[in-house]
């Protein structure tokens, strides 16, 4: 049995932790609310330019923008993975990239190649571990989505599909469905689906089958529906992080809120044992101070 030193040197280093824990707990939670504000307040915006989009795509021109056409056999893809850049965040991160390495072996077994977009330093480690062919990253973006650093990363892949070297670009990530609730989630967005699946798990179809309507372009179709198109996808890109970034605080918060409240319970545990031990000291210098006194 440890020593009455050792136990309260136990005691005291698991103290130390749960005050760790605690503040860490507390910071979290005081962040959750912005990002959780933040992640809500975009949400509309992506749906009305998913409407706005596949309405002028859907106008009647002779144009066909690139990224609506589905192209067969899919060689290679590229897919962007959002991860956070801490830690002790519980399993969101394990969560989300045990559906990157699923997709990743179904997509070898096929034969097919893929070019990888990190965002956070947890996917990029991952992703390189995996041995995945990393064709550009972002990491450190601190606690709300930053566009222009996410334009950089988006645009890479963009451009390798516009110019033929990807057939479809994929992005992996974890949504936000209440405090106690994350769930990762991966799709293709390019080719853009005719169907919008919303964060909060419904499925929008584009509000553009009541008739159809002609446009006249100025400058011309192809420059607005590309720069809608590109808008369109930065905007999915920046709320999938936005999300990551408001389940990363919640299932922070959660995880330390579990860690201090079982380090309580070591704590208390080890006190039982510490004075059991104190205890059985004090019996035993008893035993001997009265045994002593018998023998004289």
């Amino acid at each position: 049995m440890a020593s009455s030193k050792e136990i309260r040197g136990k005691i005291k280093s698991v103290q130390s932790t749960r005050k760790i824990t605690k503040a860490m707990e507390m910071v979290a939670a005081s962040k959750m609310k912005k990002a959780q504000d933040r992640m809500r307040a975009s949400r509309p915006y992506l749906e009305r330019v998913f409407d706005i989009t596949m309405h002028i795509a859907k106008a009647s021109t002779e144009y066909k923008h690139p990224f609506l056409v589905r192209r067969d056999p899919v060689k290679r893809v590229g897919a962007i993975v959002v991860t956070t850049d801490k830690g002790l965040c519980g399993g969101l991160n394990t969560n989300v990239l045990r559906l990157v390495l699923n997709q990743h072996k179904e997509w070898k077994a096929k034969g097919v190649e893929v070019d990888y977009v990190a965002v956070g330093s947890k996917g990029l480690g991952f992703v390189q571990r995996m041995g995945g062919t990393v064709v550009a990253s972002v990491s450190q973006l601190g606690d709300r989505p930053h566009m222009e650093r996410l334009v950089g990363p988006v645009k890479t892949l963009l451009d390798r599909y516009v110019e033929g070297r990807v057939d479809e670009v994929w992005v992996f990530y974890t949504t936000f469905i209440n405090t106690m609730k994350q769930e990762p989630r991966g799709g293709r967005v390019v080719p853009v689906p005719q169907q919008y699946r919303a964060p909060g798990g419904d499925v929008r179809t584009a509000q553009t089958q009541a008739g159809a309507w002609d446009y006249i372009y100025e400058p011309s179709a192809q420059e607005l529906l590309d720069g809608m198109m590109r808008r369109y996808i930065e905007s999915i890109v920046y709320q999938m992080v936005a999300e990551n970034m408001a389940s990363e605080q919640s299932a922070r918060m959660v995880a330390m809120k579990a860690a201090s409240d079982n380090a309580g319970k070591i704590i208390n545990e080890l006190q039982l044992i510490y004075n059991k031990t104190r205890q059985a000291a004090i019996t035993k210098e008893l035993a001997e101070i009265v045994g002593g006194a018998a023998a004289v």
